[in-house]
């Protein structure tokens, strides 16, 4: 009899409790299974640099120039970016408010740079333009990378037509290599996570409880934040925005929301949002057919509100005070990651590597956040999905579109 064969969330589930098992009892002989966690989260570096450097130059550039991006490509875009800015500083308030993390005291064995600097806001400026990108490239600076990606992006739109087509085609197939050899990597997730929880179990075994709690003011700040986006934010921007009912639009989306939450995909979601928004609130398939697809690849609320979240509770796991200027360079990375962010399943354990690795955050607090990411990535893909859908009519009202909400 053939045995079907377990989808990647219930074989992560499966070496969660496994490794737990493992750190517990077998304390000693952890260091077995210890590097397959690091040799995982060196697969995750591995594709840090080219994906983010191929991901938001093909995202700029889809959008086109400034010129022919037109009114509905502005709009579009201004909903996207302005609400995915609204949910990371929604998870902002939070963490800092909540504090998830503090006291957990965890000590950091990986190579990081634990001693952030207080940087002035010159500073920042100075250090995000590179003077040379390859160096940039080489120390795995994310920011002066970044930044590079978005001015080739925005510039490989304003030049002639054929050198235009051949660097978009480059990027896009560079974009896609990336994606299929992240997605090779995403595979040995369920051995990344029983390496490295199995070692952050066996370190902190006399104080499990306290950990579990930690880890359970970490959940509920992450689900409080995502709720609190999802169930007034959201709508109030479709009420007074929109003129349109949130209530009503969120009985025609609840195929499509249950399928984000069982699948943590938006973009396997994607048909059944434009099927929902189209036959059942009324947007015309000019507005969703433009809004939707785009969304599902730039606009990830939930995402960006969650990397910004764990970012700040590893930096409290281990002890490391931010400053502000080091929590608003958190959030500029989140924003623009979530933009590069794949609609996929643990798509947002890639995005929150490259947020640990530019700020100087240990790489291994991942193994942290990977023991619980299983109910959370499906609630950051479910607000998602919900956002897209709600820009999708707040820009047909804007277009003067009459709908069913």
């Amino acid at each position: 009899m053939r045995i079907p064969k377990l989808r990647l969330h219930w074989q992560i589930l499966i070496s969660l409790v496994l490794s737990a098992l493992y750190g517990i009892f077998l304390t000693d002989y952890v260091y077995l299974v210890g590097w397959i966690g690091e040799l995982f989260l060196k697969g995750l570096k591995m594709v840090i640099i080219p994906l983010i450097l191929s991901s938001i130059i093909s995202g700029v550039t889809s959008l086109g120039s400034g010129s022919s991006l037109g009114r509905l490509g502005i709009k579009t875009f201004t909903y996207y970016i302005s609400t995915s800015l609204l949910a990371i500083l929604t998870g902002l308030f939070l963490v800092n408010v909540i504090g998830p993390g503090k006291g957990m005291h965890i000590t950091a064995t990986g190579t990081g740079d634990l001693a952030l600097q207080s940087l002035s806001l010159k500073e920042v400026i100075l250090n995000i333009v590179p003077d040379n990108i390859f160096a940039a490239m080489g120390q795995g600076n994310m920011l002066p990378i970044i930044f590079f990606a978005i001015v080739a992006g925005f510039f490989i739109t304003g030049i002639s037509e054929q050198p235009k087509k051949l660097l978009s085609d480059f990027f896009n197939a560079m974009f896609e290599l990336m994606m299929k050899i992240t997605l090779f990597v995403i595979k040995f997730t369920p051995f990344g996570v029983f390496g490295l929880v199995a070692a952050e179990v066996a370190k902190n075994v006399d104080s499990l409880s306290r950990l579990a709690g930690n880890m359970g003011v970490y959940m509920l700040t992450v689900v409080l934040a995502l709720v609190i986006h999802a169930s007034i934010s959201l709508p109030l921007i479709v009420r007074f925005f929109g003129k349109a009912s949130p209530r009503k639009h969120a009985r025609n989306m609840l195929t499509p929301l249950f399928t984000a939450f069982s699948t943590a995909s938006s973009s396997a979601t994607l048909p059944l949002t434009i099927d929902a928004v189209e036959n059942k609130s009324g947007v015309s398939n000019k507005i969703s057919s433009f809004t939707l697809p785009l969304g599902a690849t730039i606009n990830m609320d939930g995402t960006a509100l969650y990397e910004c979240v764990a970012a700040i509770f590893i930096a409290n796991a281990y002890g490391i005070e931010l400053t502000f200027m080091q929590q608003i360079l958190i959030v500029f990375t989140a924003l623009v990651t979530s933009i590069g962010a794949a609609g996929i399943p643990m798509a947002g354990l890639v995005m929150i590597s490259v947020i640990l690795s530019a700020v100087g955050l240990p790489m291994e607090g991942i193994g942290l956040i990977l023991a619980v990411d299983l109910p959370l990535d499906m609630l950051r893909t479910t607000t998602n999905v919900w956002s897209d859908s709600c820009g999708a009519v707040v820009i047909a009202k804007s277009e003067g579109e009459q709908t069913n909400v």
